[in-house]
């Protein structure tokens, strides 16, 4: 019998943009509100499953995004691409390290890899006490894994011209930075019940989902229920914006918990 711990469960610990949300020097109605919801980390997301924590994308919140969420235990990172906003927070993993006397498995595809290894040539040229301690395991759109015994199936998608992943796990799906996605890559979305996905603003992004753009993705794939995440303060107060989605359709806001039954 399936018990509430061993359900899936998705918290959006970060649903901003690379800026996060307010931004620097900002006094628009957005950067300005009171509401949480439009206070917004940068992007990330940690998978629960029993015992298991999976995270999404080690920005440069980690730290904050690990205490607030209460995070004691980590087990992997799953890497979507190297932009700053998604790797440059990896430092932030030795306090796990310490607590569990192992390295941080951290899942990449191999261009992702490099440049991680590039950016904390620290870690790797000269590892040592106090260090971060970092296994990179490197993985493709079309090669499922599995960790400690959940299936993860990456999604290759576009970000502009980069290609990148997303991550499919069971009835729920993590897409963010995303573009396009190929006919191909689309075919493993399809049948998602809960999907988390990116709108970045209203105007057009040459690298981004605008809200339009990722409504109507939403309506191709048609999950049961759909989030919407990586979000600038172009696109207007979150109370504002959840009474124009349709149905099915919310707002996702940092720490929301996404449960799947």
């Amino acid at each position: 019998m399936q018990t509430q711990a061993d359900r899936l469960k998705l918290t959006l610990l970060g649903t901003g943009t690379s800026q996060g949300v307010p931004v620097i020097g900002c006094s628009c109605p957005v950067c300005t509100s009171n509401d949480l919801r439009d206070q917004r980390l940068r992007s990330a997301a940690l998978l629960s499953h029993g015992d298991t924590n999976i995270l999404i994308d080690a920005g440069p919140d980690l730290r904050q995004q690990m205490l607030r969420a209460r995070v004691r235990r980590l087990d992997a990172i799953l890497l979507t691409h190297e932009h700053n906003d998604h790797v440059i927070g990896l430092d932030d993993v030795r306090p796990f390290n310490f607590s569990t006397g192992r390295s941080m498995a951290v899942y990449a595809q191999p261009r992702v890899a490099e440049a991680v290894r590039h950016r904390f040539a620290y870690i790797f040229d000269s590892p040592g006490p106090g260090l971060p301690r970092i296994d990179l395991h490197l993985i493709e759109a079309d090669t499922p894994l599995q960790l400690n015994g959940l299936h993860v199936e990456p999604i290759g998608i576009w970000h502009g011209p980069l290609p990148i992943l997303g991550f499919r796990f069971g009835d729920l799906t993590y897409l963010t930075d995303v573009k396009a996605i190929s006919p191909d890559q689309l075919k493993k979305v399809k049948g998602t019940r809960f999907l988390v996905i990116n709108a970045l603003r209203r105007r057009p992004h040459p690298t981004h989902l605008t809200l339009e753009e990722a409504l109507a993705l939403i309506e191709e794939i048609g999950p049961e229920h759909a989030w919407l995440t990586h979000i600038s303060h172009e696109l207007g107060l979150a109370r504002h914006v959840e009474v124009e989605l349709p149905s099915g359709v919310s707002l996702g806001y940092d720490g929301l918990e996404i449960t799947c039954p």
